[in-house]
């Protein structure tokens, strides 16, 4: 089976049930119609703000007239299509309208600028570009080095370099002749962090897909009832391969462009969403206005909000547990993956397991985990070493990069570079980034395990431990904190709190400013290094 058969299943079986809704709190109320005659959406009496929502026979619809037009193209086996827009209604039939064609689909980062768009082009070797109306300059500024690639621009306004896809599509009919395809075809490209250079290009089959359908639903238990709330970016694949969880059993999404804890609740409340993916930021700021009594639950409908799970990065057990303290009657899951492993669910929590918060997990469904030492062999329990994983969603190869491709895979094996020990139990705890790792007069401190310690202080909101250069020890564990907001806390108040921790593993400096994260919610450790790492480091105790 492929993931393209869950979405003709759930044309035929829920035809009118509604698949996907789209919520824009910043956009005034409208009424569109796109992609032909079949979406006339008229916003309710009481709407306030932009929504539009489809069913599941019109979101298989729009996904086949976009692989009619595909096909028109010269799209088939062997060719790539790349993606590059916002979050929206029309992102998931595009990407399913590329893989109905047997193409395979390249989602790409929204915040690529042009010399990284055109990098990843000509890297995944794509044959088209699907793009929205916020990427017209920054395609434009490269549209006559690409091409080989055919410009096709989604929204109103089409720029004179490329085609418009209403036009395209709009002849093209809602019905699609099946494809030839099984699990080891190609399915999708999606691309590293590129926290050490341009991004790498991640191959998957489409047995990749379907695993982590299967995945999300054997951990999370979503049944045809269940409401997804949708926030992170859709090129990415926490959001995606969490959002198969409702594409594998019929049930409704919600798309959220916004991430104010308002607007969450709000979300939460009126769609009746059950079932919500934070990243640690957004979590954080939900618990801050609570505490400060900007929102009241007693002003939401949330009684039917059961599981709330976090991944994409590490976890302070201080954070779910002021959680638990605020929604007692949750569930609770972390989900740990990499891109290379087809996103969320390579190892997690579980739901059953709250008690051992802080741990990552266990093996998820279908997936097999180790933990070695450099030479290969693996470690003892307690013992730190380099996380590796194996399953059916582990990636083909870094596409054109062979190099590469022999350092990551070793016999079947992901090496994640993620540093983690296992307990006596068999639960697996991050330790860090195997880059990340800081060696100070000899001594390896990991920065999760101390930022883990000081994101407990209540007057912290965020945290980043970096290694910066010592001539003296080689490096010294350098903290950035962001606090709270209306916070007085001071450097000294935050050095008090450390003496928490063992001598060795307090930071050195301590630098009140942002701690900035990627759109995935990951903490952009490379450029803290690039701010403070050179002559420009400024010492904590004349920072405010």
């Amino acid at each position: 089976m492929t993931i393209i058969e869950l979405l003709e299943r759930n044309a035929r079986e829920w035809p009118d049930d509604t698949a996907l809704v789209e919520i824009n709190p910043d956009q005034p109320e409208t009424r569109r119609v796109t992609w032909h005659d079949f979406e006339l959406v008229e916003p309710s009496a009481k709407q306030k703000h932009y929504r539009r929502e489809i069913t599941w026979a019109v979101f298989d619809e729009k996904a086949n007239r976009v692989a009619n037009m595909l096909r028109s193209h010269g799209i088939g086996k062997g060719k790539k299509v790349a993606i590059l827009m916002m979050n929206c209604i029309d992102w998931l039939p595009i990407y399913f309208g590329i893989l109905k064609t047997g193409a395979v689909v390249v989602p790409m980062n929204f915040r690529y600028a042009s010399n990284e768009i055109e990098y990843c082009l000509n890297l995944s070797e794509s044959n088209m570009l699907i793009f929205g109306p916020e990427f017209i300059g920054r395609i434009e500024e490269i549209a006559d080095k690409i091409p080989h690639v055919a410009l096709v621009f989604e929204g109103p306004g089409c720029p004179s370099f490329a085609d418009d896809l209403m036009e395209l599509i709009n002849e093209s009919s809602s019905s699609f002749p099946k494809c030839d395809l099984t699990e080891d075809d190609d399915a999708a490209i999606y691309f590293s962090s590129g926290t050490t250079g341009f991004p790498k290009a991640i191959l998957h089959k489409h047995r990749s897909l379907i695993h982590s359908a299967r995945v999300e639903q054997a951990h999370h238990g979503q049944t045809k009832n269940d409401c997804f709330l949708c926030i992170p970016p859709l090129y990415h694949t926490g959001a995606k391969m969490h959002w198969f969880g409702s594409l594998i059993s019929g049930g409704k999404a919600v798309i959220l462009k916004g991430t104010r804890p308002q607007t969450i609740l709000e979300a939460v409340s009126s769609e009746q969403c059950t079932i919500v993916w934070l990243l640690v930021p957004w979590a954080q700021d939900v618990l801050t206005a609570l505490d400060s009594g900007e929102l009241k639950l007693s002003d939401y409908k949330l009684d039917q909000w059961r599981l709330m799970h976090i991944g994409a990065q590490p976890v302070p057990q201080s954070l779910i547990h002021r959680w638990l303290e605020y929604f007692p009657n949750h569930q609770y899951d972390t989900n740990y993956g990499l891109s290379e492993s087809i996103g969320p669910g390579a190892v997690h929590l579980g739901i059953e397991n709250v008690r051992k918060v802080g741990a990552i997990g266990i093996p998820g469904y279908g997936w097999e985990t180790k933990i070695i030492r450099p030479d290969g062999t693996e470690v003892a329990p307690g013992e730190v070493g380099e996380l590796c994983l194996k399953g059916p969603g582990v990636m083909v190869c870094y596409y054109n990069n062979p190099q590469a491709t022999a350092e990551t895979l070793k016999d079947g094996w992901l090496l994640t570079g993620d540093m983690a020990r296992q307990d006596e139990e068999g639960f697996i705890y991050l330790v860090d980034r195997k880059k990340d790792v800081v060696i100070t007069g000899g001594e390896n401190l990991y920065p999760v395990e101390i930022e883990n310690f000081m994101a407990a202080y209540p007057p912290i909101k965020d945290v980043a431990v970096i290694g910066l250069p010592d001539a003296r020890l080689g490096e010294i564990a350098a903290a950035i904190v962001e606090l709270v907001p209306g916070s007085t806390a001071t450097v000294e108040d935050i050095q008090e709190f450390c003496l928490g921790m063992p001598r060795y593993k307090r930071p050195r400096k301590i630098i009140l400013a942002p701690v900035p994260r990627n759109a995935t919610g990951k903490i952009e450790k490379p450029k803290l290094r690039r701010m403070y790492g050179g002559e420009g480091l400024v010492d904590s105790q004349n920072r405010s």
